[in-house]
């Protein structure tokens, strides 16, 4: 018998659900989510850190430290498989007392508990050897070489495109408003759009999870959204860690982080602000936030850059649950309902464990039979100004869009442009928008921010799409990007 399954939610978490589950031939997997691309719920905006999982209390979240070190481990495979940008250099936890102190200790104990392997206290001149830009008011580290940092967004995208590869289908920009239910079963999902049948409903909608266990009658926990803000710089600022340098976690957070990003950029974040239930799109900065960033950030580097360096502050929510625990579980009523919700830190470093994990759950009730043929790899967009001269000379004779530069801050090729907007077609990108263009070939992320290359982007954007450049959108709905000449605004007066 074949099956039906319908996941909620194209994050981290719903998309590496839907990769490990097109390993199967007898499902066929939907993918559903309201925004109109892949990865812009919580997925897109954390500290991007794949975590050594020493921070994981096995006595307190068994389950959760259990598939933080098999999320941790799986990453490795999967960064190459799927050609995700990614970083490895280690971490070091900074000391400035004695309180502090006893924190590195305690999260000694849990590596050794973890088997987390390589940590240790680095103390003395050695912590400034070790990393140079901490600051020298600093009295111990806590060195776990095991950690790295991804591109989330990159992530997201590259689990949705191996995963259209072996036949998942996506429906975005429709937002799910009731599941079917009948004779306590699963029979599909209700958008505002349409209806969707399916034998299975897969619950991955992070911030709105509890929203969608309402529609089938589960009211047993609410998820409520933690802030977190961010400071990024410009790349060609200094100092900058090699390794991610963070504060001492706290029972709320892991600390304000200091790292290069995967395209080395200097990020610095975040805060935990624990919000109302009803603020689930908060994702606003505040003057507040930006000055617990920067004052904690101070305590634990030499140098913090000039601000007139910086070229975005952003925020992100995470879902935090009841009692910080993952929600997986399966439901016998109504039947087919599974459920992978409250995903907080470490969510993105356990995504492809929770992955295997909900699988498992599947498996206990129906008999999943593997393909013969599973397209396991990816390759992601050709960055054009990261090859030799000579390979980008055969890539110009073979496209001569290569050699128009549209991005200068990135050096990003029209070419690149176009294979976006085709990839995005590819998963069923319905709109073509800013974003979803900007997260896929880094054009926009530099200093400028895009304030030279968008209207370049948008002239491509109408040309292969067929729209005027004023109706393209930066996210979406109301989101319009004004092109034109400014100043006839002022001469029809």
């Amino acid at each position: 018998m074949n099956y039906r399954v319908i996941i909620i939610g194209a994050g981290i978490v719903g998309l590496s659900i839907a990769r490990v589950l097109s390993r199967y031939e007898n499902i066929e997997i939907l993918v559903i989510d309201k925004n109109p691309d892949v990865g812009w719920g919580v997925s897109k905006a954390n500290t991007s850190i794949i975590h050594p999982c020493h921070e994981e209390d096995p006595e307190k979240h068994p389950l959760r430290t259990k598939l933080c070190i098999e999320g941790h481990n799986t990453w490795y495979e999967w960064v190459k498989e799927l050609d995700i940008p990614s970083r490895w250099p280690g971490e070091i936890i900074v000391a400035t007392n004695e309180v502090e102190y006893n924190v590195l200790k305690h999260y000694i104990e849990l590596a050794r508990r973890n088997s987390v392997p390589g940590v240790r206290l680095v103390e003395g001149e050695e912590l400034f050897e070790f990393e140079p830009v901490i600051n020298r008011n600093s009295i111990a580290g806590l060195y776990a070489p095991s950690a790295g940092t991804i591109d989330p967004i990159q992530a997201c995208i590259a689990l949705a495109e191996n995963a259209a590869d072996n036949n998942v289908k996506f429906v975005l920009g429709e937002k799910v408003i009731d599941i079917v239910v009948e004779d306590k079963k699963v029979k599909g999902v209700i958008t505002d759009k349409n209806k969707y049948e399916a034998e299975i409903v897969i619950n991955a909608a992070g911030l709105y999870a509890d929203e969608i266990a309402r529609m089938v009658g589960i009211n047993d926990y609410e998820i409520r959204p933690r802030r977190g803000q961010y400071i990024l710089f410009d790349r060609t600022v200094r100092p900058k860690p090699d390794k991610i340098i963070h504060t001492a976690p706290t029972p709320k957070t892991k600390g304000v982080y200091i790292l290069k990003t995967t395209e080395d950029s200097l990020l610095i974040g975040p805060t935990a602000e624990d919000l109302p239930i009803d603020q689930k799109e908060a994702t606003y900065t505040t003057n507040d936030g930006i000055k617990f960033v920067l004052e904690n950030a101070k305590k634990i580097i030499n140098q913090i850059p000039p601000m007139s360096h910086v070229i975005r502050t952003f925020a992100g929510l995470r879902p935090e649950p009841p009692d910080g625990n993952y929600i997986l579980r399966f439901h016998e009523e109504p039947w087919g309902f599974f459920e992978a919700a409250g995903i907080r830190s470490p969510g993105l470093t356990a995504a492809p464990a929770i992955a295997n994990y909900i699988k498992n759950l599947i498996s206990q009730h129906i008999d999943l039979i593997p393909k013969k043929k599973w397209i396991h790899t990816r390759r992601r967009i050709t960055n054009f100004l990261k090859l030799d001269m000579n390979d980008r000379n055969k890539l110009i004779e073979k496209d001569s869009r290569y050699g128009k530069i549209v991005c200068q801050c990135m050096g990003i090729s029209e070419a690149e442009i176009i294979e976006a907007i085709g990839r995005m077609r590819k998963i069923g990108v319905k709109e073509i928008t800013f974003d979803g263009i900007k997260f896929r070939t880094h054009s926009m992320y530099g200093r400028c921010q895009g304030i030279f290359c968008r209207p370049l982007i948008s002239l491509i954007v109408a040309r292969e799409v067929g729209i005027k450049p004023w109706k393209i959108t930066l996210k979406g709905t109301n989101s319009f990007y004004g092109i034109g000449f400014v100043k006839e605004l002022f001469l029809k007066r």
